[in-house]
């Protein structure tokens, strides 16, 4: 006997084994039992999920000997012929190869003639969205009202291409794809049944290269079994699929956190050597920041218990916005491969990408150069112009900033520097803060809420900001605590951040950006309003200027 594939011979025979699609089943099994018949149906979703497999069932169940119910026999002459396809009263037709009104006139003009062996006569139409538009109206009226003993079960993977004429006319149920655990439990029930060897871990990549279709995961393993000379183990499965394994990723991973760029690139080098998919492990270096994202904002929604404990070290490593950066720079890596010269440079520049961004590696850069101090004797005095001298009457108070702190080299004698009183030092002028906030390394909502807020006052121990209350939303722990982190590397000591929120006295950082982007928008459209040429030209046209469309330069 010629062997049979696994996609047809482990079809499911009744609802009990079909797998996934609870939603539709619980409905059909329902009007089923209750004898609540719809004269058509139309099942809609993606290859492989189960569409023709329910249209079959159904027709078993309407046509089975022993009554119309949820549960067919499976071994009465309707129910064996229907799975083999003989059934003279179930009728399959490809809407791709049957698609004029020719065809169509004459499936509806044998419609009207009773079933000869069975209950009902069930009438599959399978990609009906190919239909023709003309054959979509000649059978408006019989799908409407059909003959009592028609059943019509239509199945399309595109049902936007369908006439809301003829959706208005059916029972429309939507298959979900399936889920990458129902296609591995399933593909492991088939492999003990057929006494084939397996590995689980191969199961998922299958799986995975199934992209929610059962057919399709069932071919897979027909191929895979064909590869592995009877057996199903990961390596081989790896090796067929050409899919980057885990240990790459994660070693990619551990390059990443430890800013080792030789080991990132080694991995490009091994992933080359084996002919793996580049296209593919951007594709799986995404998903995997997109996991650990989910382990750090709701690790309840990852269920694999050894998932978590794995993404556990990464999600602590790995700060939250730079996870969304490398997520970007991973997808936009895989567009731009077709660009790029050839699919390793393409790899490899996006991996450079990843450790160039890391908002940790340029942190590091800059504590080390504000690490770097004078030696005093290298300092050179400046001697300042004689000064008339003011009365202390009319003498405005200065504001005495922290004395910068000088590295003396050993055996050096340096002068004891005087004491400075631990009361408040005056606040700098709004200039400061400003030029403050532009030099340090600030990201997302942490360089937010320092743009937004105004220095208040400055003491040896602490900072003080105010933060209007209209932009009270970005005092959040996180930004917060980056934002102090940044002022304690830039200050070299420990500090204490304090926020009020109040209405700042002056010009914050961010509304003196806006004001000068107003005001250069402002000299540009001045600018173009006042220019001759231009001046000519409205006059002579009666023209207006679009000022929305005029950009400072």
């Amino acid at each position: 006997m010629s062997y049979q594939v696994l996609a047809r011979k482990w079809r499911p025979k009744s609802f009990a084994t079909l797998v996934g699609q609870e939603h539709v089943v619980r409905a059909l099994t329902h009007a089923l039992d209750q004898n609540r018949l719809h004269h058509a149906y139309l099942f809609t979703g993606t290859r492989g999920v189960g569409k023709t497999t329910l249209a079959r069932i159904m027709a078993k169940a309407l046509n089975c000997e022993t009554g119309v119910s949820s549960i067919p026999c499976g071994v009465c002459a309707a129910c064996i012929e229907i799975d083999s396809g003989r059934f003279i009263d179930y009728i399959e037709l490809d809407a791709a190869s049957n698609r004029g009104v020719d065809d169509m006139t004459q499936l509806l003009e044998r419609a009207t003639y009773a079933p000869t062996i069975g209950r009902y006569k069930v009438y599959v139409i399978d990609e009906v969205h190919q239909l023709s538009g003309h054959a979509f109206n000649a059978m408006l009226k019989t799908l409407e009202e059909p003959p009592e003993h028609v059943k019509f079960i239509l199945a399309t993977t595109d049902p936007q291409k369908i006439p809301v004429t003829v959706l208005s006319r059916c029972l429309q149920f939507n298959l979900k794809q399936m889920p990458l655990t129902h296609i591995v439990d399933h593909l492991a029930r088939v492999l003990e049944a057929e006494a084939v060897a397996f590995e689980p871990a191969a199961l998922r990549h299958l799986a995975k290269g199934a992209a929610g279709s059962m057919r399709d995961a069932l071919s897979l393993l027909d191929q895979a079994i064909a590869h592995g000379a009877g057996k199903v183990e990961d390596e081989s499965v790896r090796a067929m699929l050409g899919t980057v394994g885990d240990e790459h990723l994660f070693a990619l991973l551990d390059g990443l956190v430890t800013q080792d760029v030789q080991a990132m690139l080694e991995v490009a080098r091994l992933m080359d050597e084996r002919s793996l998919s580049f296209d593919g492990g951007l594709q799986e270096l995404a998903t995997l920041f997109h996991r650990i994202a989910l382990m750090q904002f709701a690790p309840e929604a990852l269920l694999d218990e050894t998932e978590r404990g794995r993404l556990a070290s990464y999600a602590r490593a790995l700060d939250a916005e730079y996870l969304q950066l490398a997520y970007q720079i991973a997808i936009h890596g895989r567009d731009e491969l077709s660009l790029a010269p050839d699919d390793y440079s393409g790899f490899v520049m996006a991996l450079l990408r990843l450790h160039a961004f890391r908002p940790e590696r340029a942190g590091a850069v800059n504590a080390a150069t504000k690490a770097v101090r004078v030696p005093a004797a290298a300092v050179p005095v400046r001697t300042a112009p004689p000064v008339a001298p003011v009365p202390a009457a009319s003498r405005p108070p200065v504001a005495v900033p922290p004395a910068p702190a000088l590295c003396v080299p050993s055996g050096t004698a340096a002068a004891a520097p005087a004491p400075v009183p631990a009361a408040t030092v005056a606040a700098p002028g709004d200039e400061d803060w400003h030029a403050l906030v532009a030099r340090l390394p600030l990201t997302g909502m942490a360089k937010q809420l320092a743009q937004h807020c105004e220095l208040s006052e400055r003491t040896e121990s602490a900072i003080n900001l105010r933060l209007s209350p209209v932009h009270k939303h970005l005092l959040g722990k996180p930004q917060q605590e980056k934002l102090q982190s940044e002022l304690q590397a830039f200050y070299g000591r420990p500090l204490r951040l304090e926020i009020d929120v109040a209405q700042p006295a002056t010009e914050t950082p961010a509304e003196r950006s806006r004001n000068l982007n107003r005001e250069r928008q402002e000299r540009a459209i001045a600018s173009i309003e006042q220019d001759p040429f231009v001046r000519d030209v409205v006059d002579l046209f009666d023209a207006s200027i679009d000022e929305s469309t005029i950009k400072p330069v």
